[in-house]
């Protein structure tokens, strides 16, 4: 196991205080609806003096040679890994071949999607459509149903999101049946 080790860089860099000018205080003067009003009080905001010598184990004695007693000198510390982890690289790829794989399977499931609602739009648009012609829509949803099916089993989608796919797909076709009257929904079914 390969253990994480990480660089370290520290420099100084000069510091220009600017002037703090705080808001009047608040006063305790009455009260405010029952509730009385509280001075605050404003700390002006420094850069500590006194640095630990555990924090920068070699360079404060750099720093506090260098600095000048009346200059402020502000302390930058970059620190990043040197390198990833072994499991973390190979989560990486992990993921990223999963993701080209996922994104192959959703691709394919929207294309024939998208065929077997074309077609129903191209069937209800038709004037005098027959009813043997929506077989070929049938084996088109079927393999789409398929398609979906398999990308629920191996994980790509969740499985409502393909159960909604695929009532999206036949709600669709039962509208282009009842639109044609080759299918009438009995009282039961309609009352919703």
């Amino acid at each position: 196991m390969a253990a994480i080790s990480s660089s370290c860089c520290c420099f100084s860099m000069p510091y220009k205080p600017k002037p703090f000018t705080p808001s009047p205080p608040l006063l305790s003067i009455g009260s405010n609806g029952g509730f009385p009003l509280r001075s605050r009080a404003f700390k002006t905001l420094a850069f500590s003096s006194s640095l630990s010598t555990s924090s920068f184990p070699t360079g404060i004695e750099s720093l506090k040679s260098s600095a000048a007693p009346s200059a402020r000198r502000s302390v930058v510390c970059e620190a990043a890994p040197a390198k990833k982890a072994d499991s973390a690289a190979k989560r990486a790829r992990q993921a990223e071949k999963r993701r080209i794989y996922n994104k192959a399977r959703k691709s394919e499931i929207k294309t024939r999607m998208k065929k077997v609602l074309e077609e129903l739009d191209v069937l209800r648009k038709k004037t005098e459509a027959q009813p043997e012609e929506i077989l070929v829509i049938e084996k088109l949803i079927a393999e789409a149903y398929s398609t979906i099916d398999k990308a629920v089993r191996v994980g790509t989608l969740h499985r409502n999101t393909g159960a909604h796919r695929k009532s999206r797909l036949a709600r669709r076709k039962k509208a282009v049946e009842i639109h044609h009257g080759w299918y009438t929904p009995s009282a039961a079914s309609v009352s919703v």
